[in-house]
Formats: structure tokens, sequence, C-alpha cells
């Protein structure tokens, strides 16, 4: 048995901050320890969604060799899920394919970052103890499927983030709105202001303090009743920027439940957001090391909207 007081700024979920303290012993060995009774906050049983606080008491009735065969300073990254496409790769970078509904990052086990991390841990080109860690060059919301970059060495982070800040980077994105955008091709531009505190930004017409300027291109592939297909390229690459700034014309992304029509998102019963980082067009490339991507176009397949929207088939 063993006993861990709860040291925490802010309300945590107790399965979240037990796989931190223990990043190997997975979430399916925590939920049967509650369904035993072998996990207790205070003195009671609670549900791995309970949230626990500073100072909470947390009794753990599971015998010392589980502890020992996971130890807490294993890394989080082994407990991530072996999945990964990878789309390409060399000494560099690894360019993966991330579902929606994954994270890119973050303090939970399973992540993009910690899938590949666990990838490159298995193939011995990367360990907990080097100086630099396999890190992401760019982030796609969770919701989100499609292309990600991820730099594996501490050149590739800087030269690869340097060209997305720089806008030399081409993405384009597949998505289905509710509502067909008039002109069916054009180019939006507007200004964008994020409010971290509530997890949303908001798009103007005008300058305002505080926003900053965004660009969005878009071509209207084909309509099917109320919905149509886009093809869009990000010319600034803000937070929820293609999905915000679709939503400001009268075509949210279907599925989005942020940004949305919410009764049409219900109809379609969509879990995330038609929304997919489709390609990549990498610039004219001399450095030697990542010459390899010069002019390079990166796609993965189309997500599965894609044919039913020409086919007219994609209804609710």
């Amino acid at each position: 048995m063993r006993t861990i007081i709860v040291k925490s700024a802010v309300p945590t979920r107790l399965d979240k901050y037990l796989m931190e303290q223990f990043p190997t012993i997975g979430f399916g060995r925590w939920s049967r320890a509650v369904k035993e009774n072998k996990l207790k906050v205070n003195g009671k049983k609670q549900p791995l969604s309970f949230r626990v606080q500073q100072g909470d008491e947390i009794k753990i009735f599971l015998q010392e060799e589980i502890f020992s065969e996971h130890p807490a300073e294993a890394p989080i990254f082994l407990q991530a899920r072996k999945e990964l496409t990878v789309v390409y790769e060399d000494a560099n970078v690894l360019i993966c394919n991330k579902p929606a509904g994954l994270e890119v990052y973050g303090n939970q086990p399973d992540t993009l970052l910690h899938r590949a991390q666990r990838y490159l841990w298995e193939k011995g080109e990367y360990s907990d103890k080097d100086a630099f860690s396999p890190c992401l060059c760019h982030r796609l919301d969770a919701g989100t499927s499609g292309l990600v970059l991820v730099a594996k060495t501490a050149h590739a982070e800087t030269f690869f983030v340097d060209m997305i800040r720089q806008h030399a980077l081409k993405k384009e994105y597949l998505c289905v709105t509710y509502g067909k955008p008039s002109p069916a091709q054009g180019i939006l531009k507007d200004y964008h202001f994020k409010d971290a505190k509530r997890g949303i930004v908001t798009i103007s017409p005008t300058a305002k303090p505080g926003y900053k300027p965004i660009e969005t291109h878009y071509k209207t592939l084909c309509t099917s009743h109320s919905l149509a297909l886009l093809r869009v390229q990000l010319i600034t690459g803000r937070t929820h920027q293609i999905r915000a700034h679709l939503a400001s014309i009268g075509c949210p992304i279907l599925g989005d439940s942020k940004y949305g029509n919410q009764q049409m998102n219900r109809r379609f019963k969509l879990k995330y957001q038609a929304l997919c980082a489709w390609k990549l067009t990498f610039p004219t490339i001399t450095e030697k090391p990542f010459a390899s991507l010069s002019q390079k176009e990166i796609v993965v397949e189309y997500p599965w909207y894609y044919n039913q929207m020409l086919q007219n088939t994609l209804e609710p």
C-alpha cells in the first residue's frame, strides 16, 4: 500500500494525477483498482473522474511489485499507444498523420508527440536521457486530423519552425462547411483576437487593440444540399483560424462544437470537425541536411467526407 498527498495548485482529475505520478501504469490498471476498491481518496472510494486538490490523501492498495515494475521515473511517452502513421521520415524529421481526437501534446500519456517519441525510442533513435527530445514544429487542434511535422534534432526544430514563421511552408486543408461561401473562391482578410482564458477566438473585419491580421484562402470544390467542400490554404496560422474565420462568414465547419451550428452537428452525429490538414508543400531548400524536402509535396489520403461530398451522399 502507498499513500500520496496531492500537490497540485488547481483541482486535477484523479486518473490524470495518478498517471503523472506513475506514467507507465496504464489507465486500465487504475480503472481495475477502483472496481476492486483498492483506491481511495480521503478514505472514500471515488471514480477516476473525481477531481483531487492540494492536500488530499490518496491511498493505493496495490502490491509493491506493481510499483517496482512501473517506476515513477519511467518516461511518460512509454505509456503512449503505439499507433502512429508516418507519412514521411528522414534523419531530421517525422511527418505524421494525426487522427481526429488525439491531442498533439500535453501532460497526458497518449499524445501525438508521445507516440512519436515512443516510435523513435523503439527504433533506438531516441532516449529520454538525450539532450534533445523530439518536438513539434507546429500544432493542430485535437479535433482536426492530418499532417504534423515533428523535429528529431535541435537543428531541424530551429530550421522548420523558422520556415513556418516566415509562411514559407504551404499548408492546405480540406473541410466541409454548413453554408456555401459566396463567392465560391476567395481570400478572407480580417483580424483575430485570442481569449486564452475562455479558449476561444473572435474575428473582426476592422483592426482593434489586441487583434492580429489573418489571411485565409479558400476554394469551393463542390456543394451538396446546404454543405460545401472547400480546399483552404492558411497564409497566417493563428489559433482556430480556419474554424473561426469560416464561421465569421456564415460557413462554420461541420462538426465544430465551438464555432459551428450545433443543431446541424447533432443531425450529422459528428464527434469532431470535418477538417483535415491535407497537404504540406515545402519551398526550395538548399541547406544540405534538409534538401531532400526541397519543393516536396506531402499529402495524406482524402478524409472520409471527401468522396461523399463529390458523390452527393453526405447526409444525416
